[in-house]
């Protein structure tokens, strides 16, 4: 056996005692510094489908560049969710219309995010995109991990670029400076302007940062992790600029830009919203109620709770 391991180290290393040269990027060396394939389960789930009808068969499907199928969790406000299997390709107004069934809530879908954590928010103007990993990649998301999230108005894009810049935060690993310093400043200002202190210049800044963070970065995580960012500031700008000029979340989301009120018009005085209130908000006032600003704590209990639509939030 001794003899064996020898003679496997001399042909991957060449000679026995001579080190591979140290020049191959150090993302790009796998085991014994060579190369290495890492195969996923899905990968494997292919290749038993592969050998008993025939490579031609599997790039019958898909397009020119990107073969097979792909299997995608479809998740957020839509009426089917689950892992779908789809031939790549299929444009995603199809996945989300055809197979996800539209939207659960009733409310216009704005935005699907593909390809995971990392991925890039496209707008429904995008929709009939193919599902392949160029076109994808060119309108700045991925294919990735195979996640797709369908988000509709009720989302706040700024919001849901902080959510999965928190996440990527946690998941770097830290070697490198763009990806461990850079993302932290990017949430920073992302808080800033989620929170009423955003600037235009700020805004510039993030710009700026993810651009670095994105060329810099040594690995793929780093690489991507700006894509939520520069997709939602590329396609939702409106939203920020919403957020930093005028103090407001469109979406009603980001709490410390919104104020909940009680419409007196349409309050009916059932005290349902009275009862819900957690922080003893809600104050009797005469016929109806109003809420007192100083206890509310824009938990969005009360407007859960109402009947009659009679909590504005603005």
């Amino acid at each position: 056996m001794c003899g064996e391991s020898t003679a496997l180290m001399a042909s991957l290393e060449g000679e026995v005692g001579e080190p591979r040269p140290k020049d191959i990027h150090t993302t790009e060396r796998g085991f014994m510094d060579l190369p290495t394939n890492l195969n996923n389960v899905e990968t494997w789930a292919n290749v038993p489908s592969i050998i008993n009808k025939g490579a031609s068969w599997f790039a019958s499907k898909g397009t020119a560049k990107s073969k097979g199928t792909k299997i995608f969790a479809l998740t957020g406000q839509i009426r089917n969710t689950g892992l779908v299997e789809v031939p790549m390709g299929i444009s995603l107004r199809k996945i989300i219309y055809e197979i996800g069934g539209g939207s659960a809530t009733g409310k216009k879908i704005k935005a699907v995010q593909t390809g995971g954590p990392s991925g890039g928010c496209l707008p429904q103007k995008l929709f009939d995109l193919p599902v392949d990993f160029e076109a994808l990649t060119e309108a700045g998301s991925m294919v990735g991990s195979g996640g797709m999230v369908v988000m509709d108005e009720s989302t706040c894009m700024v919001d849901v670029a902080k959510y999965f810049l928190k996440f990527l935060i946690d998941e770097s690993c830290g070697k490198c400076v763009p990806c461990r310093i850079g993302l932290s400043r990017m949430l920073e200002i992302i808080n800033d302007i989620t929170e009423g202190n955003g600037t235009e210049e700020g805004l510039e800044l993030l710009k700026e940062t993810a651009d670095t963070v994105s060329m810099a970065s040594l690995c793929a995580l780093g690489k991507t992790a700006p894509n939520p960012v520069l997709s939602t500031i590329k396609y939702f700008l409106p939203e920020y600029e919403a957020h930093i000029k005028e103090k407001r979340c469109p979406a009603g989301v980001c709490r410390e830009l919104i104020h909940y009120s009680i419409n007196r018009d349409k309050c009916k005085s059932c005290g349902a919203c009275f009862k819900a209130c957690p922080h003893g908000a809600i104050i009797k006032e005469e016929k109806t109620y109003k809420i007192d600003d100083d206890k509310c704590q824009k938990c969005g209990v009360c407007k859960e709770v109402c009947k009659f639509n009679a909590v504005n939030v603005k």
